[in-house]
């Protein structure tokens, strides 16, 4: 495969198994797999906002949606024996770390036992050939240091978000060793950075609330802008995991944990993330965007985190398509499309294929 690139061939009718297909990230992986022939099967709570982009782009009608919740592990059997899946990726998440500290005994619930249960479908499940777990760059015990963290750096996530996605990553490694290693069932754990991208509407994450304050022409409020974070257009994570699934399909010994995240020119301070978004925005739309900083402390968040992606760009040969500035353009692109009443679904698949385009990548790089 070409650096970054999805196969096709390979994913064309195979059956593929997504919990947690009604967010955000997973309206896009739904995406992508519809447009390279997948048979794809969701399995998720109702989406998680109103507006969200799983209804907005219409990929319900283009794949098996199962309203289930991951802590059911009856009614998740049921999906399985039924499905019989190869590739299962599973990110259905509790995934905001404020929500975290609220309900915390619901946070485990759903990411600690939710993910035992899916595990535990795939060890009775003789179809499974390929599994992903896509927790999060929040599971490593945070140092504050310069340095990215490692796949082989301590997990020890510091609020129940994170350490509930680092019990995630521990319930995977013994279902592998008790359960997984005398079976054909290649499984990955992907730590995946700060995600960006059009369609995003979550509560507490910074690109949402800049969108909603330009939309009722207010100025943005940034509650910590001086966290450092890795951020990424999803459609970076998304093509990771996919890359991964079908390597450890026709080679299990790629198997492993991965880090997937952007070059270090791309760990930006929240601050400087929508000073980003308001230059981008003003030039497109003609408007005076601008933010306001109100830190108010709040709950403990780390304020320096990066990845080291070296292991990945080895055993896959990947490497990060868009950097942060591209992808600020394709939100604005998205965001103006949405704001004018366009046609969502076929922003995303544009921006897919311009994602996917290896004639392109080719031109970026011979103009360096």
């Amino acid at each position: 495969m070409a650096d970054g690139i999805i196969n096709n061939s390979f994913y064309k009718n195979k059956k593929i198994l997504i919990t947690g297909h009604t967010g955000f990230k997973g309206s896009w992986l739904c995406k992508i797999l519809v447009n390279a022939g997948a048979q794809v099967t969701g399995y998720a709570l109702e989406p998680p906002t109103s507006p969200a982009l799983f209804d907005l782009c219409g990929i319900e009608r283009q794949i098996n949606s199962v309203v289930g919740d991951v802590r059911d592990l009856e009614h998740l059997k049921s999906v399985f024996s039924d499905v019989k899946p190869e590739i299962v990726i599973h990110m259905a998440a509790q995934p905001i770390v404020r929500e975290s500290y609220k309900n915390p005994v619901y946070t485990y619930e759903v990411n600690v036992m939710g993910t035992v249960n899916v595990l535990e479908c795939i060890r009775l499940t003789d179809s499974v050939a390929s599994f992903v777990n896509v927790t999060t760059d929040k599971v490593y015990l945070n140092r504050e240091w310069e340095w990215g963290y490692r796949e082989n750096e301590e997990l020890k996530g510091f609020d129940p978000y994170s350490n509930s996605k680092s019990c995630s990553e521990l319930a995977t490694y013994s279902y592998v060793n008790s359960f997984f290693a005398d079976r054909n069932i290649a499984v990955s754990t992907v730590r995946a950075g700060n995600v960006v991208g059009g369609g995003d509407f979550a509560a507490d994450r910074i690109i949402p609330d800049c969108i909603r304050a330009v939309r009722e022409k207010r100025e943005i409020i940034v509650r910590n802008p001086y966290s450092t974070r890795p951020y990424q257009h999803v459609l970076e994570p998304v093509a990771a995991y996919l890359r991964l699934a079908q390597a450890q399909y026709e080679d299990r010994g790629v198997a492993g944990s991965y880090n997937v995240g952007p070059d270090d020119t791309d760990c930006r301070t929240t601050g400087e993330l929508v000073t980003l978004f308001c230059d981008k925005w003003n030039k497109a739309a003609g408007d005076n965007a601008v933010w306001k900083n109100v830190y108010d402390g709040g709950p403990h968040e780390a304020a320096f985190l990066k990845l080291d992606c070296s292991k990945l760009k080895k055993a896959l040969g990947w490497k990060p398509r868009w950097n942060i500035e591209a992808a600020m353009d394709k939100i604005v692109e998205w965001t103006k499309v949405y704001f004018d009443g366009g046609d969502v679904s076929e922003c995303m698949d544009r921006q897919i294929e311009e994602f996917l385009d290896v004639d392109q990548d080719e031109q970026d790089e011979g103009s360096h």
